[in-house]
């Protein structure tokens, strides 16, 4: 399983820069990210514009957007599933997450993985707390030239072209933590660092 780490956010709400290298607990988010995910997936990429260079001490490969006026998290996605593609030729699906969850479960590619068989879909987003992150998603790699069509067209909503698509939820408990917190703002950066130290102890 490919792994796609979203990391082209802005961070306007949070002074400019790259959210993944706000520091959650004493360790950037995005440092979080990996270590959540390589035990999960055979590889990882960083979806990213700009410098590729500010990340190398991940040593993995950064692929920036191919498409016009860099629409969003969609060009992402699709820059990453253009990369599995050829990478991995024989690779059907592959997980995207963004870079601004310090708490992803463990159990993330298992539970999406379960669901994608269950309901034969293409796409599989994580909910939680009564609201679907549809960039915590197992997507089909065969979805990569309808993503081109949608973003051609003008649109660049993730969630309007997963209605288009045979999709499913996968569940998880909010309590006692949402592994699904994401960071946007000063604030939920405080939330964060709170709780993570509640782990701790």
């Amino acid at each position: 399983m490919f792994g796609i780490i979203l990391a082209g956010g802005r961070a306007s709400r949070l002074g400019g820069g790259d959210k993944g290298e706000r520091v959650v607990a004493g360790e950037p988010i995005l440092d979080r990210v990996v270590a959540a995910l390589a035990p999960q997936c055979g590889s990882l990429i960083l979806s990213a514009n700009g410098d590729p260079a500010r990340f190398n001490r991940y040593r993995l490969p950064v692929v920036p957007d191919a498409h016009r006026n860099q629409p969003g998290p969609l060009a992402g996605v699709l820059a990453g599933l253009d990369h599995v593609a050829v990478a991995e030729p024989h690779a059907q699906f592959a997980l995207t997450v963004p870079n601004d969850v310090p708490f992803l479960a463990p159990d993330l590619v298992a539970r999406l993985q379960d669901r994608r068989i269950a309901d034969r879909a293409a796409i599989v987003c994580a909910r939680s707390n009564g609201r679907t992150h549809h960039v915590v998603a197992l997507w089909s790699v065969a979805l990569r030239d309808d993503i081109r069509r949608f973003l051609d067209e003008g649109h660049r909503k993730v969630g309007a072209f997963i209605a288009r698509h045979p999709f499913a939820l996968a569940e998880w408990p909010s309590e006692p933590l949402d592994p699904f917190t994401n960071v946007n703002t000063p604030d939920d950066l405080a939330r964060a660092g709170d709780l993570a130290g509640r782990i701790v102890r």
